[in-house]
């Protein structure tokens, strides 16, 4: 058994603006954004970055929408540094006029090349925002998608049986100061969780019963800060820092951006998440009492090694071995207790 950070994190780090009540609430979010987004492949000698009169840290971008400048967002100003090969950090440290030289300079010193522009148009006709500057063929997932998906499967998050934990096991209002529904214009993190049906465990730990709680990660980015994924486990309870506690059967499944990314989401992903919402817990019981009395039939590091395809050196080896006795109080014997071992 193990902790998962994923989610506290993101607790500690989101403002306001991007904690949402609700899944419904976070996709009228994203479907705004979405409606207001544009996604094209332009050259590289197409786009200028000028300054802004009077402002000594302010930035346009010419030619990236084929009308009037938009801004960059603080994402795309450092893909932009990236491109050009100059270190964004140091970058936003000068005037505007001598930083817009030298994205303009190392934009016509390289080769012409063909890049994936994302914009998104400002309300009301005001200026829009530069939101990714990516390779031509990056594979864009937009969130929207998948929090309709989301929304269709688990319904709001917060009335069905997969929705915002709680706070150590108990249902609490959902407040934005305890949400796990997160997401801006760069990116989106839902962890939902199933604490009504929980799953028995005999035997789980010194011998006694215990019970855990389904739960999932799904997190993604259209500007390419990260991957799109889903990561699905067992756990004890989510205290109010929104750190899991005892989790167990970590697994996670990611998707690249490449240009095959939406048909991936649409045939591997979407139903993922479809199997895991109807998925019984009768069956995952099943697959836990199978783990739990299957005594291995073989070393441990033979097991181990196997397991993890080879990936792991003697050293973390031995350091999985001592975690479990450890914390279980007894060495590893079974398939369960290796997999717990790993995940701790």
């Amino acid at each position: 058994m193990t902790t998962l950070m994923q989610a506290s994190h993101q607790w500690a780090s989101r403002p306001a603006d991007q904690r949402f009540l609700s899944l419904t609430e976070m996709l009228d979010y994203k479907n705004q954004v979405r409606h207001r987004s544009q996604a094209k492949v332009l050259s590289s000698r197409a786009i200028e970055v000028q300054a802004v009169e009077g402002d000594l840290r302010g930035l346009q971008v010419l030619g990236a929408n084929g009308g009037g400048p938009v801004n960059p967002t603080n994402w795309s100003f450092g893909q932009l540094a990236s491109l050009v090969g100059a270190p964004a950090k140091y970058m936003r440290t000068l005037p505007s006029a001598l930083a817009a030289d030298n994205l303009n300079y190392g934009l016509m010193r390289r080769d012409v090349e063909d890049l994936g522009i994302m914009m998104i148009n400002g309300p009301d006709g005001s200026p829009g925002e530069l939101a990714a500057v990516t390779g031509p063929n990056y594979g864009r997932i937009y969130d929207a998608n998948i929090v309709d998906q989301l929304v269709r499967r688990f319904g709001d998050g917060v009335t069905g049986d997969f929705k915002v934990p709680g706070e150590f096991g108990q249902d609490v209002p959902i407040t934005r100061q305890n949400t796990t529904l997160y997401a801006s214009d760069r990116d989106m993190f839902v962890f939902l969780a199933d604490e009504k049906n929980r799953i028995e465990v005999p035997g789980r730990r010194n011998g006694e019963a215990g019970q855990l709680a389904r739960g999932f990660f799904v997190w993604n980015s259209e500007v390419g800060s990260k991957t799109f994924g889903m990561a699905t486990f067992l756990f004890d309870y989510v205290c109010m820092n929104r750190i899991v506690w005892g989790a167990a059967e970590y697994r996670e499944l990611t998707i690249r951006h490449t240009s095959s990314a939406p048909d991936k989401f649409v045939e591997e992903m979407a139903p993922a998440i479809e199997a895991y919402a109807q998925s019984s817990t009768t069956s995952i019981t099943a697959a836990i009492e199978a783990a739990k009395k299957a005594r291995l039939d073989t070393d441990v590091k033979d097991f181990l090694a196997k397991r993890m395809n080879r990936t792991l050196s003697l050293k973390q080896m031995a350091a999985v071995m001592a975690t479990h006795e450890s914390e279980e109080g007894r060495p590893i014997e079974t398939v369960w207790d290796a997999v717990t071992g790993i995940t701790a």
